[in-house]
């Protein structure tokens, strides 16, 4: 790979130099800088060559020849890292490829929002509670949600903790796919409980039995067994948030003549972190990683031009992941420039649509939900204005989870806002339960548009 001059000059520290937004104040420097030392010395959490491989699929992605599922956590808890939780979480996420897969006839990639979403983005440095202020809750790598000044100042061995829990959380993930729990000749084995209750029931039931009578059939005839339908790749994600923690994962791999971040397969930056001269875009330009961007109604064409100059100067397939998030009300307004400008660039992408924040609203009751039809027609306009543009879009981003939370009115069993405090977990963002988030995988699998030849 060419490098540009600039990139000369690049280290995994470089971006200290930078205005670092969305960073927590340690106050005891010195025991930051161990932490971070630390991190540096022990195993990475992925290896380059799946960084690679993931790149390649996305580069197919981006010629329609694939189809990207990204979803998860908005923000994970410590407390996730439990197999069962884990085990549903990926069971959702197989469940939707499946679906996927039958709907439109082309290999599914599949990434998860896990094993690192610890950190998360704020509005404000700081929280007010009757009369009190103490510094925001940042996510589980930074500090603690309980209201006390004890709880809520930023700890440096959190980053050990939230370390350890991606490590473990990922390992278990590959335990599952190694010993066979992701075989498409037995998707029964990754059912959840909610498929015997659920309106969906007769439709997934059928798209299952289907696939699992292709693969016999084809396996008879063939007298060879499909080796790709035995495991499927995984890959992880997280929002590349913390920069310290980003930077101790980041190595030098002399095979690949590359650096990469090895915290996560594919990082992402978010809108409130894009600045062409900020801290995340400095650290993100150095690495060999596939990466996603967020972009929004109020980025504008040059602003998104001026990242990919920055972050694929050399034009590279498979690197960039343009992940648009408009809301229902604005994408018709601001996605077809924005794909004008994109293509004017020359600089291959992978455009994916989160229907999910632009959709954010508050309830009477003061919680944040977001409503099913809002998520859909976002989904549907997506897929409508890529096609008439010539565009191609190559896959969606979710907040989900694999429990039974009500957090998302709508869908299949017709939420409202009474229901939302029945079952509302999360601490940060309202997700997608398993049973909406197969229902969506059902619409999108018949608003594709036919496959390219």
């Amino acid at each position: 790979m060419t490098r540009s001059p600039d990139l000369i000059e690049w280290h995994p520290a470089s971006w200290q130099s930078k205005a670092a937004a969305q960073q927590p104040t340690y106050r005891d420097k010195a025991a930051l800088d161990g932490v971070v030392a630390e991190l540096s010395r022990l195993p990475p959490i992925v290896v380059s060559w799946e960084i690679e491989s993931l790149k390649e699929q996305i580069a197919a992605a981006q010629r329609g020849e694939r189809f990207v599922l990204q979803g998860g956590d908005c923000a994970e808890s410590f407390d996730d890292c439990e197999s069962d939780k884990i085990a549903k979480k990926l069971k959702i996420l197989l469940q939707m490829s499946l679906v996927l897969l039958h709907g439109m006839k082309k290999p599914i990639v599949r990434i998860g929002r896990m094993a690192g979403q610890y950190a998360k983005p704020r509005s404000a440095d700081t929280e007010t509670r009757d009369g009190v202020t103490l510094p925001c809750y940042r996510g589980a790598i930074v500090n603690r949600p309980g209201f006390t000044p004890e709880e809520r100042e930023p700890d440096p061995q959190l980053l050990l903790r939230g370390y350890e829990r991606a490590g473990l959380t990922l390992n278990f993930v590959r335990a599952l796919i190694d010993g066979g729990f992701a075989d498409l000749h037995h998707p029964e084995y990754w059912d959840l409980d909610f498929v015997r209750h659920s309106p969906l029931k007769a439709a997934y039931e059928k798209i299952v039995h289907s696939i699992s009578d292709a693969l016999d059939f084809f396996e008879a005839t063939s007298r060879r067994p499909i080796h790709e339908a035995n495991r499927v790749d995984f890959f992880a994600s997280h929002e590349g948030l913390h920069l310290h923690y980003e930077q101790a994962q980041t190595r030098f791999i002399e095979r690949q003549q590359r650096w990469y971040n090895l915290s996560t397969h594919m990082p992402w930056i978010g809108m409130r972190t894009a600045a062409l001269d900020g801290a995340h875009v400095e650290l993100f330009r150095g690495i060999a990683n596939p990466m996603g961007i967020k972009v929004g109604p109020s980025m504008s064409a040059e602003w998104v031009q001026g990242l990919l100059e920055v972050l694929n100067p050399n034009n590279e397939p498979g690197r960039i992941v343009l992940i648009h998030r408009m809301g229902a009300k604005e994408i018709d307004k601001r996605l077809p420039s924005l794909i004008q400008a994109v293509r004017a660039t020359g600089s291959p992408v992978l455009w994916m649509c989160d229907p999910m924040h632009g959709n954010t609203e508050t309830a009477s009751s003061g919680l944040k939900t977001r409503r099913f039809d809002n998520i859909v027609a976002e989904l549907e306009a997506a897929f409508r204005i890529h096609r008439e543009m010539g565009s191609w879009l190559g896959g969606v981003h979710f907040e989900l989870t694999g429990e039974d939370v009500t957090e998302c009115t709508g869908g299949a069993r017709g939420l409202t806002d009474a229901d939302l405090a029945r079952a509302y977990k999360s601490q940060v963002d309202p997700r997608l339960n398993y049973e909406q988030a197969l229902e969506l995988a059902m619409r999108m699998a018949g608003l594709h548009p036919p496959v390219r030849r």
